[in-house]
């Protein structure tokens, strides 16, 4: 059979056209399905044409544990103290002074609740330009971006000090500009929030929005922050306070409605795209929704997804790594070992997974798998390698 080359496209995720064929294959072969000799007959740790094979039959496999925990929120940013509360830049600042008296450099008015006598004057807003710098009247320029407030008023003060009658300072952040985190997505209102020295956290953000537009548990969070990117169900930030992180100045918070999915083919009563929360599903339930096997080969139950090149560190130069850092797995599940069934509800299913149920060991398993190359698994090459069960 001649090699068969299959290109990555430019998009992740095929259209539903490119998955309608793929179902239409699968239905069609009803009697005679795809096989599963080829990758049952897989040592651990091989590959087939740049893909990884991961058995699930051991309960104990390292793999079970070792692939299982996903980014969270906690563990990619860390746990952050509240906010300093440094003055940036488009930030504007009002700036109050005081002068004992007799007043006599800005002249300004009784303020009530005051030292008896005092001067208060409260001068026009400055906005922090691009220079980081304000001109405040007898002090001069004055640096104000990447300090605070203190440091502001203090620095002020000493310049008015030989000019002003014991002059007193304060300064106040009339305006956040700088120090804000976006929440935008399934919000009722999208908002810049402003943060501040009490650490403002991802609940407080979504609480200044208004709160979801959508239930809790149909809620995926996003942050994105510094050029990194995590997602993680709502429901499992309310329940786990670690997770609700303090933001930071330009974090980005995003609630998604979406709906997390697997697919499922081959050998089984539900062939289609089957919805589950993002409260996690396990391969047990996974296979539950699915409506169970038919007249399937119980040793031919695979999931198809992309794993952290990291996760691999001993995998063959042949595999085939991504532009995002990821290498294609088949994870393989016998279910004729009892022990399976243990394994099975420990296997955490993710999102976009591709379950494949063989029901005969044969060629036709190659077929499956150069269309899951063109549609679902980019970049692979199938050699006829596969042809022989």
């Amino acid at each position: 059979m001649n090699r068969l080359i299959y290109q990555e496209t430019k998009r992740p995720r095929r259209h539903a056209a490119a998955l309608l064929a793929l179902l239409m294959l699968t239905s069609a072969c009803t009697s005679v399905g795809p096989g599963s000799g080829r990758i049952m007959n897989a040592p651990e740790k091989s590959t087939i044409s740049g893909i990884e094979i991961v058995s699930l039959d051991d309960g104990n496999s390292p793999y079970l544990v070792q692939l299982q925990p996903t980014p969270d929120f906690a563990t990619t940013f860390g746990q952050a103290a509240p906010l300093s509360q440094f003055v940036g830049k488009g930030d504007v600042l009002q700036i109050m002074i005081w002068e004992a008296p007799p007043a006599v450099l800005f002249g300004g008015v009784t303020v009530p609740g005051t030292v008896s006598g005092s001067q208060g004057t409260v001068l026009p807003d400055f906005l922090v330009g691009d220079t980081g710098r304000i001109n405040v009247p007898f002090a001069g320029s004055i640096q104000a971006a990447d300090r605070t407030l203190l440091q502001i008023e203090q620095d002020i003060a000493a310049r008015l000090r030989n000019k002003a009658h014991m002059p007193q300072v304060t300064v106040r952040l009339a305006q956040n500009a700088a120090s804000t985190a976006s929440i935008v997505g399934e919000v009722a209102t999208s908002v810049r929030l402003p943060l501040t020295a009490k650490g403002e956290t991802i609940l407080d953000g979504i609480a200044a929005s208004g709160g979801t537009r959508q239930l809790a548990d149909k809620i995926t969070v996003q942050v994105t922050r510094g050029g990194r990117t995590v997602m993680m169900p709502l429901q499992a930030v309310i329940r786990d306070p670690r997770q609700n992180i303090i933001l930071r100045p330009g974090d980005v918070v995003t609630a998604l409605f979406q709906p997390f999915s697997f697919t499922t083919l081959g050998a089984v009563k539900k062939n289609e795209e089957i919805p589950f929360e993002s409260t996690g599903l396990t391969l047990s339930q996974a296979m539950g929704r699915a409506g169970g096997l038919l007249s399937a080969d119980p040793k031919g139950v695979f999931i198809f997804r992309w794993e952290d090149a990291a996760l691999f560190p001993n995998r063959t130069a042949g595999t085939i790594v991504n532009a995002e850092g990821k290498v294609p797995v088949i994870f393989r599940v016998n279910m004729k070992n009892p022990t399976t069934y243990f394994t099975m509800q420990r296997f955490q299913i993710r999102d976009k997974d591709v379950i494949y149920v063989a029901n005969s060991p044969i060629s036709e398993f190659q077929r499956f798998v150069g269309i899951m190359a063109s549609t679902i698994i980019p970049v692979i090459s199938i050699d006829n390698a596969l042809s022989r069960n």
